[in-house]
């Protein structure tokens, strides 16, 4: 079963630092909840591992990434994940992601996503399976979005006293900063397999009533 999917996201960070972000394989791939690249065979093919945890229980799904394409001028990345689990099931993406700017503090992150699952997972049906891949690509998103404003953090000039934000919030920083902190998003680090199950009971209920009316 295949599924295309295009979605863009804003993100609350200059275009310099989404694209430090989205030109690192390693950094990028941790903005996938539960992913992890545990190798990197060359300059193209990472290995990786995605944990689902379903309450007190986590899987791993074993995967490879090849990087098709990185294109500095269009601010573009193409790649193709796959992965399988024990019980035979795989799937994979190949997804392009580009940043389109929108002011100097702010751009869209557009991605499109071919997916295709083969196995358990096919049974979903594509609507479903489309709206589980939208919630898995908006935590990706939320979760770049964190990356990207700790990158545009890191590259903040000087102040006029030669210090940088960086130091300054390790010396000690305002009660305003200090409370801005607080109050910023958290990354995701895992891929909550009760969030997607619960995701498919709806979309089946919903469809199911849709189609009795």
């Amino acid at each position: 079963m295949e599924v295309t999917i295009d979605k863009q996201y804003p993100i609350p960070a200059s275009e310099k630092a989404c694209w430090q972000v989205l030109s690192n394989i390693t950094e990028l791939a941790t903005c996938m909840p539960g992913a992890t690249i545990t190798e990197q065979v060359d300059d193209t093919h990472y290995k990786g591992t995605v944990k689902v945890k379903v309450g007190p229980a986590t899987a791993s799904f074993a995967g490879d990434i090849e990087v098709l394409g990185v294109d500095e001028g269009a601010k573009q990345i193409r790649m193709l994940g796959k992965g399988a689990d024990k019980g035979g099931s795989s799937a994979s993406m190949e997804l392009t992601a580009s940043l389109q700017v929108q002011d100097d503090s702010s751009v869209n992150l557009i991605g499109k996503a071919d997916v295709i699952v083969n196995g358990k997972f096919a049974q979903f049906g594509g609507r479903m399976m489309t709206s589980v891949s939208d919630m898995i690509l908006k935590q990706f998103a939320d979760n770049f979005a964190v990356k990207a404003r700790a990158a545009q953090a890191a590259l903040a000039p000087a102040d006029a006293t030669g210090t940088s934000t960086a130091a300054q919030s390790a010396t000690g920083e305002s009660a305003t900063e200090v409370a801005s902190a607080a109050d910023a998003p958290k990354m995701q680090t895992e891929l909550n397999g009760l969030a997607i199950a619960w995701m498919l009971i709806k979309n089946f209920f919903a469809r199911l009533f849709g189609k009795s009316s």
